[in-house]
């Protein structure tokens, strides 16, 4: 299932100036820099021995099991750049806003006598500074998927639904099924 934190993560990734880090080792050492030469904080952040880091830094092993090797991308995902990360996220909350792009089923909780049936829509729109800083701030502060799902419609039911408050005043949008979801800063 697609999460808007997943995806608020990985637009802030596309603004990144210089890749990743690919091999294990490079990756591993990476980890021990941020650590400042700790070795045995990202053994206990990884879940492995502190000799099998070590290990990894002096280049014996090349090769991490599929499960590790996913723990240190994403580690290593999370800490790569933060001064741009920093950037690209001022930017979308200040001036840029993000862009949307989403496939789910949209519901309505209107004014008697209009339909309220959800239906699946596609839609992709840009979401103001506003929109994009309060998304992002609660991402930051490590809400939970329900509420960053909750802000997301809420985003989607003024630009879209209520036309920035020109139209369908006391309209209230519930997004779930979420089919898709991207975002660009």
């Amino acid at each position: 299932m697609v999460t808007v934190e997943e995806e608020l993560g990985r637009a802030v990734q596309q603004a990144f100036t210089r890749p990743v880090p690919k091999s294990a080792g490079a990756q591993m050492r990476y980890l021990v820099r941020q650590h400042r030469g700790s070795t045995q904080q990202v053994a206990e952040l990884l879940g492995i021995s502190r000799r099998t880091v070590e290990r990894y830094v002096k280049g014996r092993i090349k090769q991490p099991r599929p499960q590790l090797a996913t723990r240190l991308e994403n580690e290593v995902r999370t800490r790569w750049q933060p001064q741009v990360r920093a950037r690209a996220r001022q930017r979308a909350a200040s001036t840029d806003g993000i862009m949307i792009d989403v496939q789910a089923r949209f519901g309505y909780t209107a004014a008697a006598g209009s339909t309220d049936q959800s239906r699946i829509r596609h839609l992709t729109l840009a979401l103001s500074p506003r929109h994009a800083a309060r998304l992002l701030d609660a991402q930051a502060a490590g809400v939970d998927e329900d509420q960053l799902l909750q802000l997301t419609a809420e985003a989607l039911g003024e630009v879209y639904f209520r036309d920035n408050g020109k139209r369908a005043h006391g309209l209230e949008v519930e997004l779930t099924d979420v089919l898709d979801l991207q975002f660009r800063l």
